[in-house]
């Protein structure tokens, strides 16, 4: 694999500016929620490195529905979504949300 040590950077760097304008936020995390890739231990430990900069970061948890070249994926069912919240949320995260959560089953 690669390293994401430019990527985690980038996100540092945009995100001390976050108070500089509030609303709307400045920095918006999100992350897709794939089945059998993404789990509540991986949702943590980007919201540990989030609220590391500033708990007050928006996070959105995104669920995902399976489609063109990842079909023979299931969609993120409701108890993988409440379950990378609940992860997020004991990182330190303030502001977490669901985000498409008409497409959990």
């Amino acid at each position: 694999g690669f390293s994401n040590r430019a990527t985690l950077e980038n996100f540092r760097m945009a995100a001390e500016r976050f108070d500089e304008r509030p609303d709307p936020p400045l920095v918006v995390a999100s992350t897709l929620l794939v089945p059998g890739y993404v789990d509540a231990a991986e949702v943590y430990r980007i919201a540990s490195f989030i609220a590391s900069i500033d708990p007050r970061i928006p996070y959105s948890l995104l669920a995902f529905a399976p489609n063109f070249m990842m079909g023979d994926l299931p969609p993120t069912s409701r108890k993988h979504a409440f379950e990378a919240e609940e992860a997020a949320r004991s990182a330190g995260l303030l502001n977490v949300h669901i985000g498409n959560i008409h497409l959990l089953w």
